[in-house]
């Protein structure tokens, strides 16, 4: 009886759970009171909802389960009132403090009407506080932590509110020392703005909005699926221990395209795009990591139906029909607030798209971009898919994951679907690429219109390389059993000739393209159609094997920690097998998913965890050791520094038949930068310093007599150190270990000399 329970629903990657464990050693360590954390988050990336149970009393703490009965509950995001019933976890009389854009004179009226019923039939006292500006205004971005936690101590009054405030601070100091003294005195002015900005709401006795049921807000209109509704919804409103046992599918087989109904409405700012000075380069649309913008070409006749305030305009360049329109729309409720696009909008000056408050936005964009969605996808013959601009005409079948704000990995794997996800079959390491593309309850691999999409598939014990071999060699094995079939029906007598003549083509079928695979399943649905109507057991057993004639892209995806260290060994026997496996690596030079720590990726001097005083030794040169085979496409790129040879190395390695591996620059929340600015900061200056080296291997050139390297980037135009100490996990080490750091970047240099001096010596040999 004598626990004080509190609660905290926080938004992943705020701080909030951190901040909540600095408060129990604080209560812990300034007064008698036993102290119990229980955490609640899932698997996402960042962005998802977590719920801090906290205990404090005088008597040992005897409760090994969650708190349903609080004292006082936060809600660290305003979104979460429309999501989730929390309110129901508070006692009668308790106190609800509410991170808000809206004061205490106009809260009320944005609450849900649930929410506004909850406070009043319980007798809540109700608080809010702005932390989201005064994090802004403080160059604290997304983190209102330290600011929530001040306003938990004086509004709960669980401890005098000095004796927490300076705890507060001194926590401050011992936990961001190392990031600077510039950092530490930001949260300390965080914690004396937010005494001062707590504002108690009288609470009206009157209901301003209609009480309903929390619904799914993405499944509001929408022909969502029964499975959709009955099981992943329940999910979604974290009410999953409501699912019973008879609405889950049998053999375990989960839909796809399913983050479409999440709708998280977790950015407090959205871009906004201005059709009068946008050049339509599609290269916001390239970087978004999360697939919220998107861009179409599109006959003016549909605009008859537009919403009112849909944009659009004349599309620039080469006028390849007439009365054509150009749309470029932002999901709303799918951004994640990140700022990427515009960071690297090339008429960035000119505001072709630029950062505003999400709340006034959402519902006039959200049909915006419904509408948009509506509208036919782009001609293919109106655009060079090979290009960057023309890649972004291609719905991405990769959308809306669970992904950190501005990821360093998923503009790859999104362009790797627009690129091929029709016919791509995936084999994913354990690690980022798999929480965020496989994890429950929904999907972001999507599929188009017609119902083709990727298939999936995550191996747990980073044998990627040998599951994509072996989906290689069953599509193979599959191919080489049609194409017996086809020469058994071609010279089986009894055979009509129209469908001797349609094996015929489809044997000898160009499928090198696009366009020529397109017109291959044409042929295999008219082949289908015909052995439909054959009864006999040949036509039948052919049937389920007739689409293994239309070609197949087979990558195995995954993290530096799998392709450098625990699944090298895989990797180099798939590679010099010689199959036509392809590999995308994304490299973040550390254990991303496990919480960053060295692996043989990681550079010199950089700081990492098992890498506490830097990393002593160089990194491995991966893709070096691939061209000493000679026949593997090899290709190391980077989206931030040069995304027209990313484009050109995807689709070569595609292509190429025969092993391919590409190594993709990744920057990481865990490399200690501002990922709003990484493609053009880090990317760039990882790029121009010689550490990561522009360059295409393809075997192909060798055979026509030519050099197979292609070096494509520029000589080193700044030191290793200008690049390295723009990131905290190089910086961190000068303040800690100065000596070593100094030592220790004076080796990366050489290192990142010596590898361009020597990749530039390739790159000028004559081949005979």
């Amino acid at each position: 009886s004598d626990v004080y329970r509190a609660m905290f629903y926080g938004l992943g990657a705020d701080g909030t759970v951190g901040a909540n464990k600095n408060s129990i050693k604080i209560i812990a360590d300034e007064t008698d009171n036993y102290t119990q954390g229980y955490f609640e988050y899932d698997s996402k990336k960042a962005g998802a909802a977590t719920v801090s149970h906290l205990r404090f009393g005088r008597h040992l703490i005897r409760s090994p389960y969650l708190i349903s009965s609080a004292n006082f509950l936060a809600c660290h995001n305003f979104s979460f009132l429309e999501k989730f019933d929390m309110l129901k976890n508070v006692i009668d009389g308790g106190a609800f403090l509410l991170t808000s854009i809206y004061g205490k004179n106009e809260v009320w009226q944005e609450l849900p009407g649930r929410v506004q019923k909850q406070i009043i039939d319980k007798k809540l006292k109700f608080y809010v506080i702005n932390a989201v500006k005064i994090a802004e205004e403080l160059g604290l971005g997304a983190r209102i932590n330290t600011i929530m936690q001040t306003a938990f101590f004086k509004i709960s009054k669980v401890i005098d509110e000095k004796t927490a405030i300076d705890a507060i601070k001194n926590a401050i100091k011992k936990t961001y020392g190392k990031k600077g003294e510039k950092v530490v005195n930001m949260n300390i002015s965080a914690v004396d703005k937010a005494l001062s900005s707590i504002e108690e709401v009288r609470v009206l006795d009157k209901l301003t909005s209609p009480v309903e049921d929390i619904k799914c807000i993405g499944m509001e209109g929408v022909d969502a699926p029964k499975f959709v509704k009955q099981v992943i919804c329940k999910i979604i409103k974290r009410e999953g221990r409501t699912v019973k046992v008879s609405e889950m599918p049998v053999d375990g087989t989960w839909p796809t395209a399913t983050t479409q109904y999440e709708k998280r409405n977790i950015a407090v700012n959205i871009p906004l795009w201005n059709p009068d000075t946008c050049i339509q380069c599609g290269r916001c649309s390239l970087v978004c990591p999360h697939a919220a913008i998107r861009m179409k070409m599109y006959d003016a006749k549909y605009l008859e139906k537009a919403p009112e305030g849909f944009k659009s305009t004349t599309p620039k360049g080469k006028v390849l029909k007439e009365g054509l329109k150009f749309t470029l729309q932002v999901a709303p409720e799918d951004c994640t607030g990140c700022g990427t696009c515009v960071e690297n909008c090339p008429v960035k000056a000119k505001e072709a798209i630029k950062m505003v408050p999400q709340v006034p936005l959402r519902e006039k964009e959200a049909k915006n971009y419904k509408f948009f969605l509506g509208l036919p996808e782009t001609d293919a013959k109106l655009f060079d898919r090979n290009t960057v601009k023309g890649s972004q005409f291609i719905k991405p079948l990769f959308e809306y994951s669970g992904a950190c704000a501005g990821c360093g990995e998923t503009a790859y794997v999104k362009l790797l679907s627009q690129l091929f996800g029709d016919r791509l079959m995936i084999a994913n390491a354990t690690g980022c690429s798999s929480i965020y593309g496989g994890n429950l309850p929904t999907t972001p691999y999507a599929k188009r219109q017609d119902g083709r999409g990727p298939t999936w598939n995550n191996s747990l014990f980073e044998d990627t390389a040998e599951l994509a071999f072996g989906m290689r060699l069953a599509v193979d094995k599959f191919n080489q059993y049609a194409l017996e079939l086809v020469d058994k029906i071609i010279n089986d007598a009894s055979s009509s000739r129209e469908l001797k003549d349609l094996l015929n083509e489809i044997k000898s079928a160009n499928q090198l393209t696009q366009e020529n695979i397109e017109l291959q399943r044409q042929r295999i649905a008219k082949l289908k159609e015909m052995l439909g109507s054959i009864k006999s057991a040949q036509a039948k057993e052919f049937l389920t094997v007739a689409d293994y004639l239309v070609k197949k892209s087979v990558w195995g995806l995954g993290g530096d920690g799998w392709a450098y260290d625990i699944g090298y060994g895989g990797l180099d026997h798939v590679m010099a097998s010689g199959k036509n496996v392809n590999l995308l690596v994304l490299d973040t030079e550390v254990y991303s998913n496990t919480g960053g720590q060295a692996s043989k990726s990681t550079p010199r001097a950089a700081v990492a965890k098992f890498a506490a005083s830097g990393k002593p030794t160089a990194k491995k040169d991966l893709a070096m050791m691939m061209m000493t085979y000679g026949y593997i496409y090899v290709a190391k790129v980077s989206v931030g520094a040069d995304p027209n040879q990313l484009v050109r190395a995807f689709v070569e390695a595609e292509a190429y038949d025969g092993p391919s591996i590409i190594i993709a620059y990744a920057h990481c929340i865990a490399h200690g930068i501002d990922m709003t600015c990484a493609l053009l900061n880090d990317q760039k200056k990882a790029v121009a310093c010689g550490h990561w080296p522009l360059f295409r291997f393809n075997p192909t050139l060798k055979e026509k007599g030519n050099n197979p390297f292609v070096l494509e980037s520029k000589d080193p135009t700044i030191s290793f150190q200008e690049y390295a100490y723009g990131e905290n996990r190089y910086k961190v080490l000068k303040k800690t270990h100065p000596k070593v750091a100094e030592e220790l970047i004076k080796l990366a240099q050489e290192d990142v000399s010596a590898r361009f001096k020597l990749y530039k010596q390739l790159s000028e040999l004559e081949c005979e």
